[in-house]
């Protein structure tokens, strides 16, 4: 291992074109040079010739300047330094080598600060420890560098390491989220701050209408998302449960709680954690053969994984950490772990609820219609989910089950527990900041315009409420005109002139 050679020379890697010739260095070297199973990180960091740095889409570009001696160490070095941490990259690598391999590298530099953090990560994944004795140094580094991605603010010391973990999860589920500008921005704008100024301005009566609207509002557009079509009773049903979102603590009797919420019907489905394979895609037509976009945790990890979720949402609701951070890491790994047979989707939008109202983000007791956000954004959510499950496709084997069902062959736990949630945290921001900017200002002004309205036809035409309910309904629907087959049943009593004068009003008030 001492004389393997890491650093690639290449123009194209991997399918992406670098932006100018050079040296493909840090993770994705190793993971080319030593074939691990996993997909390669989001941004790859190459070292040119020449001494500008900048960064693209996909590319960090390093002057000659950050050249270093092509060992496995030092690109470990320059990962850490430069690319932040990948627990599943080390959890692959740790392995791949051999103590002896893990000796020799802790070796070059025993007290160093890099040093001590592969030790700490080998001892925190592996569960065991190296034949190393305690340091005796007296200062502590942080394993995450919080320049490059979020972590808790206030970590655990290890005194045997002389490091402080502050990493925002467990052994059993850790995702980790990289310091975009844009999640940056977000955290620092305090938008949750600006929203409770905002609703302050509103009368209390508003808002509690407004609130129970969005709740439907939330919940048709939950199943929405789903391809389904509920029953408006089936929708209510659901969006009381949202309503409960925040009361209870996350615990695996909750999860089956919420399913058994979910599933009305339980003639064709079981309930409760999975005791079989499960996807998310589509069956071949003809030979009904699976074709996954997403193959989901192997049965026998589900409750282990659930259990580290679990343990990891106690841990983040307990710290500073954001409260949109936490929501994305919970939310999106209990549907990437998808536990149940069905209802999964709904849960996991459930779970942003839940930790937003936790995490007290929603503390004027507004729920928060972030499904609403989602489903107008649909496309955007698919990408998000398949920036995680399509390019894990590659690294899970699995079989056609007789009842057309997939059975996962290998290892695949790690997947679920350590990956890279940066997208969809940006993603969830994105969908947090149009819930705060546009759906509920808009379902205010649509509530205080509909109350102008009511007044108005109640004043002129004393219309019961029931009546100006079909009333605003119908003129929505015909953009601002009453049909010919209105007029003629429900309004029949109105005259011509009449009807042109709602029809005004109507228009003056909601801007048709």
């Amino acid at each position: 291992m001492s004389k393997k050679r890491f650093s690639v020379h290449a123009g194209i890697f991997h399918g992406r074109t670098a932006p100018e010739q050079g040296v493909i260095v840090g993770y994705a070297a190793i993971i080319d040079t030593l074939g691990l199973e996993i997909p390669m990180p989001s941004i790859l960091s190459l070292i040119c010739t020449t001494r500008k740095q900048y960064s693209t889409g996909e590319w960090s570009v390093f002057s000659s300047r950050a050249a270093f001696d092509d060992t496995l160490y030092r690109h470990l070095v320059f990962a850490l330094k430069y690319e932040g941490l990948n627990l599943l990259f080390f959890k692959k690598l740790f392995k791949k080598l051999s103590t002896k391999d893990i000796l020799s590298i802790l070796e070059e530099e025993p007290t160093g600060q890099y040093s001590r953090k592969i030790w700490f990560l080998y001892e925190w994944l592996m569960n065991k420890e190296l034949p190393i004795d305690d340091l005796a140094i007296k200062n502590y580094v942080p394993l995450i560098d919080d320049s490059l991605q979020f972590a808790l603010y206030t970590g655990s010391k290890s005194p045997r390491h002389r490091i402080i973990n502050n990493l925002p999860g467990t052994r059993d589920f850790c995702p980790l989220i990289r310091k975009t500008a844009k999640l940056d921005n977000y955290v620092k704008e305090n938008i949750s701050g600006h929203k409770s100024d905002y609703l302050k301005k509103i009368h209390k009566d508003i808002l509690q209408r407004t609130s129970a609207f969005l709740l439907l509002k939330d919940s048709k557009a939950s199943f929405s998302i789903e391809g389904e079509s509920p029953k408006s009773s089936r929708a209510a049903r659901w969006g009381r449960i949202i309503g409960q979102a925040g009361n209870n603590e996350l615990t695996k009797e909750e999860l089956i709680r919420l399913q058994q919420a979910v599933i009305e019907n339980a003639r064709f489905v079981k309930l409760g954690f999975r005791k079989q394979g499960g996807f998310v895609g589509e069956h071949d037509r003809v030979s009904g053969e699976p074709v996954p976009d997403h193959i989901s945790a192997k049965w026998q990890d589900v409750e282990q994984l659930i259990d580290g979720l679990i343990a990891s949402n106690d841990l983040l609701l307990k710290n500073e950490m954001d409260a949109v951070l936490t929501a994305a890491v919970i939310a999106f790994g209990f549907v990437f772990i998808h536990p149940f047979i069905d209802g999964n989707g709904r849960i996991h939008r459930y779970l942003i609820h839940h930790v937003l109202m936790k995490k007290q983000f929603s503390a004027q007791g507004l729920v928060f219609p972030v499904s609403a956000s989602i489903l107008n954004h649909i496309d955007d959510y698919r990408k998000a989910l398949e920036s995680y499950s399509l390019p894990l496709l590659d690294f899970i084997e699995w079989k056609e089950t007789s009842d057309h069902n997939v059975e996962v062959l290998n290892d695949t736990i790690d997947y679920y527990r350590y990956f890279d949630a940066t997208k969809l945290a940006e993603f969830l921001y994105d969908c947090v900041n149009d819930t705060i900017q546009n759906i509920i200002p808009a379902e205010l002004k649509y509530i205080q315009q509909y109350d102008e309205f009511k007044r108005y036809i109640e004043n002129k035409f004393e219309m019961p409420d029931k009546l100006i309910a079909t009333l605003v309904r119908f003129l929505e629907q015909n953009k601002g005109k009453l049909s010919q087959r209105a007029r003629k049943k429900e309004f029949e009593a109105l005259t011509a002139t009449e009807i042109r004068e709602i029809e005004k009003s109507f228009d003056e008030i909601f801007g048709y």
